[in-house]
């Protein structure tokens, strides 16, 4: 089998999904924006090909593999990197491949038409609609009501997402959303919010995680003092979680989702309703795959390789709650110290699977720019109590200092 893979070293954790496809024996054809001494070596050493594209030149990316496929048979194409999935669905329609079509790839980067699909096949979105910065932006807010959320209506992530109480916060956010060329305003829900993440092949879903966010994505970005928790919960039984489990495959079913990752989240009422967010046809970012993995003692980068090969995967369980923990240091230029890690090592360090702070002398990170902040830790506990109780300790006693 030769397998188109897009961008197959950015960002980085993609080259381990390369690595992958060529464990199961695939021919990995890569094709990026990245000069190939600069990608990965899990990615260099596993590609028999590379073409060295611009991926925001669809009509260079078309040519080349157009004159690649009058001499090598192209079988698929995959893409999961959320800002060239409709470019691979263009390909496959390009050259005659099975596999997501440009209108499917749409529904999973446009918000506003993911959620028109979603409210036909009955699925619980929230009030909504798509609007350009300016006047379109005031009549949705109007017609939708306070408290509102702002956000692109093709982004990824937290960046620029507002939430928005009273028209007064919608003339100031007006001003920091005027690049942003269509906006989605929808209704903000309150309530916890979680992920529904997928593995599928041949039509089925063969891994299921559920993710809580501590605390939401949207308070996360909000203010820096905060380490943000993403945990992979162990006990996909919980009564609570059940709506969002069947809102979540009633979604792909809805969408015609059948092979490959997604990441989906959705948030849970007080009241005990699952109302649907919104969904990527990509795995989870900021190091979530491997948190699944710590959680499942598994490798669900292989699991997505046999699934798009094969069509199926051995079963994969969760045995433990895991959980990444991403820290901001205080104060402004380059890392000065670290304070508590010692003690917390010597009382939790068993239960550490990953520790990956910035080292003393290095420059922070721009925390509005990236989850990764200036470190991360995961760790994992089968019972969620004790993760949650590790979480704490990690959070109050481990403190980076800039200066």
């Amino acid at each position: 089998m030769n397998i188109v893979m897009l961008s197959p070293g950015f960002p980085y954790e993609q080259s381990f999904f390369t690595r992958a496809l060529a464990q199961t024996g695939a021919q990995v054809i890569g094709v990026g924006d990245q000069p190939v001494s600069m990608l990965p070596p899990e990615a260099q050493q596993h590609l028999a090909h590379y073409e060295h594209v611009p991926l925001g030149d669809e009509a260079a990316v078309l040519a080349a593999l157009g004159g690649l496929s009058r001499h090598v048979r192209i079988d698929r194409v995959e893409c999961l990197w959320e800002p060239y999935v409709v470019l691979a669905a263009r390909i496959r329609e390009h050259l005659g491949l099975a596999g997501m079509t440009v209108e499917q790839a749409t529904w999973f980067r446009d918000k506003e038409a993911m959620k028109q699909v979603l409210d036909a096949a009955g699925i619980r979105t929230p009030r909504h609609a798509s609007a350009r910065p300016g006047a379109e932006v005031w009549a949705a807010a109007e017609q939708i009501g306070f408290p509102l959320i702002v956000k692109p209506i093709a982004g990824a992530g937290s960046a620029d997402t507002y939430r928005v109480d009273s028209a007064e916060q919608l003339a100031e956010v007006q001003t920091m959303i005027r690049h942003v060329p269509v906006l989605s305003v929808e209704e903000f829900i309150e309530g916890r919010e979680f992920t529904y993440d997928t593995v599928c092949g041949g039509g089925d879903v063969l891994f299921e995680n559920v993710g809580w966010y501590l605390p939401r994505p949207l308070e996360q970005r909000s203010h820096e003092w905060i380490s943000p928790v993403t945990l992979s919960l162990r006990d996909k039984e919980d009564p609570r979680l059940a709506g969002g489990l069947a809102m979540g495959r009633a979604v792909l079913e809805a969408l015609g989702f059948t092979e490959g990752f997604t990441h989906m989240e959705w948030y849970l009422k007080n009241d005990g309703e699952a109302v649907f967010g919104e969904i990527g046809a990509r795995p989870p970012g900021a190091r979530t795959v491997d948190v699944m993995n710590y959680a499942t003692d598994d490798d669900l980068f292989r699991t997505w390789a046999q699934a798009i090969t094969t069509g199926t995967a051995p079963p994969v369980t969760h045995r433990f709650n895991a959980a990444s923990m991403f820290k901001r240091a205080q104060g402004r230029g380059r890392i000065t110290h670290v304070v508590g890690l010692e003690q917390l090592m010597r009382d939790l360090g068993e239960h550490v699977c990953v520790l990956d702070l910035l080292p003393v002398g290095a420059r922070r990170r721009d925390w509005r720019a990236t989850l990764l902040s200036d470190g991360m830790i995961i760790y994992r506990h089968p019972e969620l109590d004790e993760v949650l109780r590790i979480g704490d300790r990690f959070g109050r006693e481990l403190q980076l200092y800039a200066g």
